[in-house]
């Protein structure tokens, strides 16, 4: 099982480090336009296999990406301190106009997962352009919100005092700014959070509750901040959907794939949780929010709504 990734920096080096780590798939090929990082990256986590999972992994262009169930895209600008995702837009369009017909020429049977930002963007763009290789949507898909909603569940196993695997809440929309965290559908091991929090005695009130939101929500720029970029966090996501994929585990992620409508918004790219196999995105899960979430949820999907219109209108500054 064939996994290539298109950018060697931060992202895609820990994302191969991470499915090494996991044992997922038989073989990884690292592309980047730097290829003596590329290889060096790629050596530095074969040596790590002995101590991990048997596998191949060596460096590449994109003729080698050829025979890969998955492509991987993490190449794009990185996200400046204090920037947000929606900014990097016009710098990550002109690169992904010269990465995406190379990989759909040599893997035109390959699954693409986007992670480069503003992802859910990116992976409207991304199924735009596959979409003239006869390539179907439910193929491509974005890491979306997988990454907020392990760190919602995390933030809140932690308050909790619970491991976070127990801990059941999605965040979705934008991965970004506008993100929904669906605080009225959490439960904990299958008890409401109310009901768990009452009988645990634990308050967990409405400021409590913002203080969680606002960590989850502005996760990334305290990160990039104090560090420069994250990767532990994303890579590790992007090792577990493939693992989904690969594996045929029918798994449900909150990944971001083009919908014909959500919260009365059309043709946008939000996430939601999906059923994910190995042919990609199998079925959708609208959840039933309060009238709250849901309108939070309208307002993230018009805002992603509105970037891709900028995005198709040429009106985003390179």
């Amino acid at each position: 099982m064939k996994v290539s990734i298109v950018g060697a920096g931060m992202v895609g080096a820990t994302a191969a480090y991470a499915m090494v780590m996991r044992g997922v798939g038989r073989e990884i090929v690292l592309v980047d336009v730097n290829k003596e990082r590329a290889q060096a990256e790629a050596d530095d986590i074969l040596h790590a296999s002995p101590f991990a999972n048997p596998y191949m992994v060596h460096a590449g262009d994109y003729p080698d990406v050829s025979g890969s169930q998955v492509v991987i895209i993490t190449a794009g600008a990185n996200q400046k301190p204090g920037e947000s995702r929606l900014e990097l837009l016009g710098r990550n369009e002109a690169i992904f106009r010269q990465i995406l017909p190379n990989v759909l020429e040599n893997a035109p049977g390959a699954i693409l997962l986007i992670t480069s930002n503003p992802v859910d963007v990116m992976t409207h763009l991304t199924a735009r352009i596959a979409a003239e290789y006869n390539i179907p949507k439910n193929r491509v898909f974005g890491s979306g919100t997988t990454l907020d909603t392990a760190r919602f569940r995390a933030l809140l196993g932690r308050r909790l005092g619970i491991d976070a695997h127990h801990v059941h809440g999605y965040v979705v929309g934008e991965h970004g700014d506008s993100e929904v965290l669906t605080w009225s559908l959490v439960s904990i091991g299958g008890i409401p959070m109310e009901v768990f929090c009452e009988e645990q005695r634990i308050d967990l009130c409405g400021e409590e509750q913002e203080v969680i939101d606002k960590e989850v929500r502005n996760a990334a720029y305290t990160i990039i901040s104090g560090k420069g970029s994250t990767y532990y966090g994303i890579g590790s996501a992007l090792a577990r959907i493939v693992e989904a994929i690969l594996k045929d585990q029918r798994a449900v992620l909150t990944v971001c794939t083009p919908v014909a409508e959500v919260a009365g918004v059309k043709d946008v790219t939000v996430s939601l949780p999906q059923l994910i196999g190995g042919q990609g995105v199998i079925s959708s899960f609208p959840l039933p929010l309060n009238d709250v979430e849901q309108a939070k949820l309208r307002n993230s999907a018009q805002i992603v709504r509105k970037a891709v219109e900028q995005l198709e209108q040429g009106a985003v500054s390179k």
